[in-house]
């Protein structure tokens, strides 16, 4: 390698590959919109739209915004396994930009029924459910193999940093400007990001060997499960149920089963929050901003921090359910902005935490040849009880009072915490058991959702 070559890999990824810097800069401007319109529509919704049943309507948005995730996912799949990704990732931000056009349109023409803003987030969380894995797909055609760890790092954090952002600018834009406002934002977004692909040129990626053999003939290896059985698992070859490799896998299963019931309160607060800015606090949008950044600030510097904290990832993650289920009543208890605040920090830090130490372990145990499967499955389990506690917490919302409700996300969050924490003790199962700075081992495998508090 040159000295010329050598200065040039030094140079951050997205200033020394054209190609991965559009795509790149198009992820930001998709999942900023996206995440903006999501926000701001529940502010406007909350704020000025919706009046005595604010939380029915804000809960049964954000529950049709996250539905096609995890009902698309097979669709999706198939998809990106026949089309070329450039036409995928382009098509899909065009449809976008055109579906928040033809909503701008009409609301700057005259104020439209709730049922288009409903249509529209529905259309908007499908063109994302294929934009964001066929994203990650790509990464590979886009960049050298000695690059591909630093994409999918730059691709993560773009994700996380993208929705701060989005989620920040929402209630800002709503109060300046309206939902015209916001709409027209996002269509602007949309269609920049399409156009940046439609320029972007894509390698043609090479075709995957073709295997002939059966899959029954893949030969099987032995691997410790995680309960210290050793069981025999075939080949990379072979594709296996999902249930069966979670039957081998019984620590795994009980973990999943922990975070999908946490899972159930913890993103309840997307819906208490704007609730409890309207009817508790008095405040407009600017606080529900604060509240959101504050949230993503702090999963922030958990994902970079959990891999400091000493301890077996059973023992962290039922401290940190622990802790977030006292931030979480925490505005139940001392109403005001302050507390709010710093409670949302919390909880994010926990939940930062939690998906770096969990998702670095579930790699670990589970089989290379299970992943893909394994994380799709996870991605869907958990992403599927986003729509039932959206739905729950928000007719709850139009009962009982933001406050009751906080101390209702406490109070379900503490038995998952000791359902975790006994999971991991000797006596109940053999958990596996990590050596030092277990994360700071490498990078994972491959991206995967965190396990609890997942993004919208």
């Amino acid at each position: 390698m040159t000295a010329v070559e050598a200065a040039t890999r030094r140079l951050p990824l997205v200033l020394r590959n054209r190609r991965f810097a559009a795509v790149w800069v198009a992820q930001v401007l998709t999942q900023a919109a996206g995440r903006m319109f999501q926000v701001g529509a529940v502010w406007w919704l909350v704020g000025y739209a919706a009046g005595a049943d604010r939380g029915l309507a804000s809960g049964a948005f954000l529950a049709v915004s996250t539905l096609p995730a995890v009902a698309l996912a097979p669709l999706v799949a198939s998809l990106i396994a026949r089309l070329p990704h450039r036409t995928v990732l382009g098509a899909s931000a065009a449809a976008a930009g055109l579906v928040t056009l033809g909503t701008a349109g009409w609301t700057y023409a005259a104020t439209p029924p709730m049922a288009v803003v409903y249509g529209a987030a529905l259309l908007l969380a499908g063109c994302q459910a294929v934009f964001d894995p066929c994203l990650t797909t790509s990464v590979p055609e886009l960049v050298e193999d000695a690059d591909i760890e630093a994409a999918t790092g730059f691709e993560l954090a773009t994700q996380s940093l993208a929705g701060l952002a989005g989620g920040l600018l929402g209630p800002l834009v709503v109060d300046g400007a309206g939902l015209p406002g916001i709409v027209a934002g996002c269509a602007g977004a949309y269609l920049l990001a399409a156009a940046l692909i439609g320029a972007t040129h894509f390698p043609t990626a090479p075709d995957a060997p073709a295997t002939d053999a059966p899959a029954t003939d893949a030969p099987a290896t032995a691997r410790p499960s995680a309960d210290g059985r050793t069981a025999d698992l075939p080949s990379a070859t072979t594709r296996r149920p999902l249930r069966r490799i979670l039957s081998e896998l019984p620590f795994i299963r009980r973990v999943l089963l922990c975070f999908t019931a946490a899972n159930v309160f913890t993103t309840a607060v997307f819906v208490v929050m704007p609730l409890y800015t309207r009817t508790v606090l008095h405040a407009d949008g600017s606080t529900v901003a604060a509240l959101e950044a504050a949230l993503g600030a702090g999963t922030l510097v958990g994902s970079f921090t959990g891999s400091l904290l000493p301890g077996a990832p059973t023992a962290v993650g039922a401290g940190c359910l622990g802790l977030m289920a006292v931030a979480l009543a925490l505005p139940g208890l001392a109403a005001g902005q302050a507390p709010a605040v710093g409670a949302m920090a919390v909880a994010g830090w926990c939940v930062g935490v939690i998906g770096v130490r969990f998702v670095a372990l579930f790699q670990r145990l589970v089989p290379a040849e299970d992943r893909p499967g394994f994380f799709a499955v996870m991605q869907a389990l958990l992403g599927a009880t986003f729509p039932l506690s959206s739905l729950v917490f928000g007719l709850l919302g139009d009962h009982l009072s933001p406050r009751t409700l906080c101390l209702v996300q406490g109070l379900g969050v503490l038995p998952v915490a000791a359902a975790l924490w006994w999971t991991g003790r000797p006596s109940s199962v053999t958990a596996p058991q990590e050596d030092p700075a277990p994360d700071a081992a490498g990078p994972v495998a491959e991206p995967a959702p965190a396990p609890i508090g997942g993004t919208r």
